[in-house]
């Protein structure tokens, strides 16, 4: 994909016509351009930071991904998961919380208004202030870098923003940016993400004026309630007091803004004509509600069956998952020994190793594409025997990702016959003795299944020294 783009909701309340208008609709569309990788994740960490009520993000983080699918979001054609689901988030998190100068965080605007409403009411510039509001920058900057690999093969790491959001990407890019200096080790760890600037996304107006939002309790729910609380919420839409056939002031009412956001040109220019023509505001809000309600019902179907199936949802986010740590896994191990989390067995000495002809081949990874659109890698001997075979991905760059890991893992006795970075466990099958490769808690390849426990001994010790061979040639390059 030429152009990655990561958009995150935090889980602390019901989906309202004000997530749909400016981030939920907008993003499905966004989706289904074949040259985007699409990344949205429910942001269930940044939530305990806002709310300590485990039911209410419990119950959120079940409407909030009922509304996305049921508004049309592909799980096949994205990858869709919990950020709660990706244990290499919060480690990212430390590893760049060991970079980010306390100054840059000073300067974060939710800690400064803190600060601000703190000392005007005479409080302690602290007081109420946790470290989870203080830091979340870093976390955001890891729900972004996470994916956002330098040698991944996009183009740019795009994350739709309001103007009002920019510092957040801002101040990403100064931490990927301090991370690359201290451990890039001449080439770039993280690409830089783009902030894209949504200027046209409306933002509407909630049923007093203001803007929608649960902080002023002024929603109109997306689906919660069904058709009968959508429309009794739009009945409570603050109007003037012009009677019916007085001519009302479109532009300036909160229900023509409102009406404008779900329809056509045409048919918003014939509402405009009929509100300065006299309509009365009883009537207009009934217009609202049934062209609201004509683009919502089919979607609050399955939003109600989706409901009724919470495991369905946790399937799908589940699947969503085991896509992100494709990519996320292997890039954090990267991150590791680039910081010097790396295995003790690397401060081995290389076993001593033949010179190599000029011109002869030697052990190499080859990755190919399966019928099924699956994607693999098979490492091959000097000689060209098969001594592993990938397990499946869904994408080639999960894939090469992983290539690239094990190209760098490690020198002479990096393996265990115990848990460790790089394991090589023998099993049984019925079709005789295999063995398959780990990587911490991820089994990625297998080789065999070989006639007698003697033949699969000698590949697996046929396979280390191929893998030594390399890291070994990788040293000397």
């Amino acid at each position: 994909m030429a152009l990655r783009v990561l958009t995150g909701i935090t889980t602390t309340g019901t989906p309202h016509l004000g997530n749909y208008v400016g981030a939920i609709r907008p993003a499905v569309a966004a989706s289904r351009r074949a040259e985007v990788a699409s990344f949205y994740f429910l942001a269930d960490y940044h939530a305990l930071i806002k709310c300590d009520d485990p039911l209410r993000i419990q119950r959120s983080r079940l409407e909030i991904a009922a509304s996305w699918l049921a508004a049309g979001l592909d799980p096949d054609k994205v990858t869709f998961y919990r950020q709660s689901d990706i244990p290499e988030i919060p480690e990212l998190t430390w590893l760049l919380t060991c970079v980010t100068a306390k100054g840059l965080m000073n300067r974060a605007h939710a800690y400064k208004a803190a600060v601000d409403a703190n000392l005007a009411a005479g409080e302690d510039a602290d007081a109420g202030v946790t470290m989870g509001l203080y830091s979340y920058p870093i976390l955001m900057a890891a729900d972004i870098l996470m994916f956002a690999r330098k040698q991944s093969g996009f183009d740019a790491m795009r994350v739709p923003v309001g103007r009002d959001q920019v510092q957040h990407i801002e101040m990403a890019r100064d931490v990927a940016a301090r991370f690359n200096h201290l451990f890039g080790a001449g080439r770039d760890c993280f690409a830089l993400p783009e902030a894209a600037i949504e200027e046209q996304v409306a933002t509407l107006p909630g049923l007093d004026g203001r803007k929608m939002s649960k902080s002023y309790d002024n929603t109109i729910p997306l689906f919660a309630g069904g058709a009968g609380r959508l429309r009794e919420s739009i009945l409570r839409i603050v109007t003037d007091s012009k009677a019916p056939g007085e001519p009302k002031d479109a532009e300036s009412s909160h229900l023509f803004a409102i009406y404008r956001a779900f329809a056509g040109a045409d048919e918003a220019a014939a509402f405009r004509r009929e509100l300065e023509g006299g309509l009365a505001w009883g009537e207009a809000k009934q217009r609202l509600f049934e062209r609201i309600d004509a683009e919502l019902a089919p979607m609050r179907a399955r939003y109600e069956a989706l409901i009724a199936r919470p495991a369905d949802i946790e399937d799908i986010l589940q699947a969503g998952a085991k896509k992100a740590r494709a990519l996320a896994t292997p890039f954090l191990a990267e991150l590791r020994a680039a910081v010097g989390l790396r295995s003790m067995r690397e401060l081995a000495a290389p076993a001593a190793q033949k010179p190599k002809k000029k011109g002869a081949k030697g052990a190499r990874f080859v990755s190919f594409r399966e019928k099924d659109g699956h994607f693999h890698f098979r490492f091959l001997a000097a000689d060209g025997e098969e001594l592993l075979l990938s397990v499946p991905f869904e994408d080639p760059q999960a894939a090469g990702e992983w290539i690239r890991v094990l190209q760098k893992s490690g020198g002479a006795a990096s393996f265990a016959w115990g848990p460790g970075d790089l394991e090589i466990r023998k099993t049984e099958h019925v079709g005789g003795h295999a063995y398959e490769l780990w990587y911490g808690r991820e089994r990625l390849a297998e080789g065999g299944p070989r006639a007698e426990p003697a033949a699969r001994d000698a590949a697996v010790d046929k396979l280390v020294a191929e893998m030594e061979a390399l890291w070994q040639q990788a040293g000397e390059g």
